[in-house]
């Protein structure tokens, strides 16, 4: 006889282990599963032989994202989030979605329950955007932009397109891992806050209402690199002095013309050249620009680039922008929402709704499908980083609800 589905706490700790027997970094002490690197891809196979284990249907798509299926045909409930990391990324971030969605399948199998929809479990491919954008999930959602997969590269200049024939990925088959809407019943992602929010409140449950935008501006200053010790001070064209003014204003654009979940971060510097005794002929750099208002995010960016004018004029300088990705700002389904917060409720928790600063793949697959998104504290708010933690306690109440939202969705 079926019984209620319940988390083996033992059992959820020893698959998120074993998510991070991949990619652990002895010199930072965090984890480096870049998109398509060997350990990103091993971790892969190792989840897709782990489902597979379990009695699921296993397959990776043309873009690397994984499923496992389990139930009888027609419209899945997807659930899941990423494996891939940031460089000196925590253990959490992406690994804890995917193992509460498997562990949760495996609570159902193992209560008796009977699935009147499929469950497919996801781990999708570059969610932290190695390339920009979030690859897996667009390619899911069918809102990959023209060209842009061709034209991707990482930091580094790598090509997309040369990093998945690398691991035996055609690129020209990318579109065939967009699903059809009626494939498709519901998405459902638990990831860490990574932020201080739930912490600060006390809680240890939050449902995202909606996910902001994020836009990537790359931008470049170029003056003239010369003797830091012959060149005065009001004859230089100095290249960082521009970014410095660039830099301070971009609080004061965020606070002027963004909402209140605006977030603008000056995100990654190179100066060339890049000596001491040298003055900063060049500044490449780029903002990321986050809120939940499309049309703030197009007024931050527009600010950004008329500062740019201004800096440059004044220290005679020369400059180019450009928005090298944007993602839209989403609303999540209300109707999702709820059932995640009467699970809490049922029991016995006290969530709280909220936003998130963060992107999602979540973010991506409300273009396909109704889609929700849980939150678990992280402590300290930190995340992307070695120290980024959550206590097991909350970790067991987000399953707890996730389960049972679930088996609400899909289970008898």
């Amino acid at each position: 006889m079926p019984t209620q589905a319940r988390i083996n706490s033992d059992r959820l700790a020893a698959l998120l282990g074993g998510i991070n027997g991949f990619g652990f970094d002895p010199g930072s002490g965090g984890y480096d599963r870049r998109a398509f690197s060997d350990a990103d891809m091993a971790v892969r196979r190792w989840f897709m032989e782990t489902m597979a284990a379990d009695g699921l249907d296993v397959r990776m798509d043309s873009v690397g994202n994984v499923y496992g299926r389990v139930g009888p045909p027609g419209p899945a409930v997807v659930v899941g989030s990423h494996l891939d990391t940031v460089p000196a990324g925590g253990p959490l971030d992406g690994a804890l979605g995917v193992a509460v969605a498997l562990e949760c399948v495996r609570a159902i199998r193992e209560a008796g329950l009977a699935l009147r929809r499929p469950i497919e479990v996801l781990a999708t491919a570059d969610e932290e955007g190695r390339f920009g954008g979030m690859l897996g999930s667009q390619s899911i959602a069918g809102a990959m932009p023209p060209g842009w997969l061709e034209a991707a590269v990482d930091a580094a200049g790598v090509p997309l397109t040369e990093a998945m024939r690398a691991v035996g990925l055609d690129p020209g088959l990318a579109g065939q891992a967009a699903r059809d809407p009626a494939d498709v019943h519901a998405f459902l992602e638990l990831h860490i806050e990574q932020g201080p929010v739930l912490e600060a409140a006390g809680k240890d449950i939050g449902v995202a209402t909606g996910i902001s935008g994020c836009a990537v501006l790359a931008a470049s200053l170029v003056g003239a690199a010369n003797h830091s010790g012959t060149t005065p001070m009001d004859m230089r064209r100095d290249a960082l002095v521009g970014l410095a003014e660039v830099a301070a204003a971009v609080p004061g654009i965020a606070r002027d013309v963004g909402t209140e979940e605006a977030r603008l971060t000056v995100g990654f510097v190179e100066l060339t050249p890049n000596q001491p005794h040298t003055i900063p002929g060049r500044a490449d750099f780029t903002v990321i620009v986050r809120d939940v208002d499309h049309g703030a995010m197009a007024m931050m960016i527009g600010a950004l680039e008329t500062l740019l004018a201004e800096v440059s004029a004044r220290h005679g300088l020369a400059f180019t922008s450009g928005t090298r990705s944007w993602l839209d700002p989403v609303a999540l389904d209300p109707a999702l929402q709820q059932s995640l917060l009467a699970a809490a409720g049922s029991l016995g928790f006290d969530p709280v709704s909220m936003p998130s600063g963060a992107g999602h793949d979540a973010q991506m697959m409300a273009r396909l499908c109704p889609s929700a998104l849980l939150f678990v504290p992280s402590e300290g708010g930190i995340s992307h980083a070695p120290g980024e933690s959550t206590a097991w306690e909350s970790i067991e109440k987000g399953a707890a609800v996730f389960l049972k939202a679930l088996t609400r969705l899909a289970a008898e």
